[in-house]
C-alpha cells in the first residue's frame, strides 16, 4: 500500500513553485486544478479551493544534520528558529512555513531506522562507502537483510549463491590485505560478508553470485548500512581461509557497516551518452 495527503490551496501556483523550486520535489501527477508532488516515497498533493489546509504539520526527513542544515541555509528567512537536537525524540530539526503558512518541519533521526526508501530513491542514492563507524551490525539486522536476499534471482531459480558473515578481526584483516589499497576498505568495517555461489546448483554461478552480491548491497542501504564492491576475490587464499570449496565462485567480499559518512554523487553521463540504439 502507498498513499497521499493533499491540501486545500488558494495559491495553487505559487504552492507549487515553492515545492519544487525552493524544496526540490517533483511534480509527479498534474491534474490541472490539483497538483500531486514527489520527493522519495513522500506524496503531497495541493488542490485549487478558495478555503486553505493549514493544520498539522508536513515533514521532511533527510539522512545527516548536515542535509538538514542546507535546508535551514536555503529557507532561513522562512524558519523559526535554527537547528537543533530533540533528545526526548531523538531528531535533529528546525521548523518553517510554507508560503500559505503551513507548518513545515526539517528533520534527521539521531537513531537507527528501519528501511524506507523507495525504489528509485534507492537506486538513485546508494553510494560506495570506504569509511565505517565503529558500531556494530546487529544480528536481527542481519537477518533482515538475509531475509530480502533469498528473493534474488538466479539461473532456473537454482537459489545456487549463499553468503559468509565474517567478524573476526584476524580474518577480516586478512581479507583487507588481499589486493592492496583496492581490498583495504573491508578493514575499515566492523565486519565483512563474503558472497559466493556453488556451481554445482547453476550452470551460471557468476551470473548468481553477482546478482546476489548486488541484492545484498542494495539491501543493505535500504538498512542504512554501507557497502563497497571489492573485485577479483575469487582467490584461493581467499576460500582456504574461509573454507570455501576452490571450485566455489566468490563473487565479491564486502565490507559492511554504517558509513562514518554519505559520499557525494559522483559525476554521472546523461542517458543518451550510453543508451546505443538500433536503427
Amino acid at each position: 500500500m502507498t498513499g497521499m495527503n493533499f491540501f486545500r490551496s488558494k495559491e495553487l501556483e505559487t504552492i507549487t513553485e515553492f515545492y519544487t523550486e525552493e524544496l526540490g520535489m517533483g511534480l509527479w501527477l498534474d491534474q490541472e486544478k490539483c497538483k500531486v508532488l514527489k520527493d522519495g516515497n513522500l506524496l503531497i498533493g495541493f488542490c485549487e479551493s478558495e478555503t486553505m489546509d493549514e493544520g498539522g504539520t508536513i515533514t521532511f526527513f533527510y539522512r545527516s544534520k548536515e542535509e538538514v542544515d542546507e535546508m535551514y541555509e536555503k529557507l532561513k528567512d522562512r524558519a523559526r528558529g535554527k537547528p537543533s537536537e530533540n533528545d526526548f525524540f531523538q531528531i535533529y530539526q528546525f521548523f518553517a512555513e510554507d508560503p500559505e503558512g503551513r507548518t513545515l518541519e526539517f528533520q534527521t533521526f539521531l537513531h537507527k531506522l528501519e528501511p524506507y526508501m523507495e525504489g528509485i530513491e534507492l537506486l538513485e542514492n546508494r553510494r560506495s562507502v570506504r569509511e565505517y563507524k565503529d558500531d556494530e551490525v546487529d544480528e536481527e539486522t542481519l537477518e533482515k537483510i538475509f531475509e530480502t536476499c533469498r528473493f534474488a534471482p538466479s539461473s532456473r531459480n537454482s537459489q545456487s549463491y549463499y553468503f559468509m558473515p565474517i567478524k573476526d578481526r584476524e580474518v577480516v584483516e586478512f581479507m583487507a590485505e588481499r589486493r592492496g589499497s583496492n581490498s583495504a576498505p573491508i578493514a575499515e568495517a566492523p565486519m565483512a560478508i563474503a558472497i559466493c555461489c556453488d556451481p554445482d546448483k547453476t550452470g551460471r554461478p557468476q551470473q548468481d553470485g553477482d546478482i546476489a552480491a548486488y541484492h545484498f548491497i542494495l539491501t543493505a542501504w535500504t538498512h542504512g548500512l554501507g557497502t563497497c564492491w571489492i573485485a577479483a576475490m575469487d582467490r584461493e587464499d581467499v576460500k582456504d581461509k574461509l573454507g570455501i570449496p576452490q571450485d566455489h565462485y566468490v563473487a565479491t567480499v564486502t565490507p559492511l557497516g554504517y558509513p562514518k559518512e554519505v559520499p557525494e554523487v559522483p559525476s554521472r553521463k546523461n542517458a543518451e551518452e550510453f543508451v546505443k540504439r538500433i536503427n
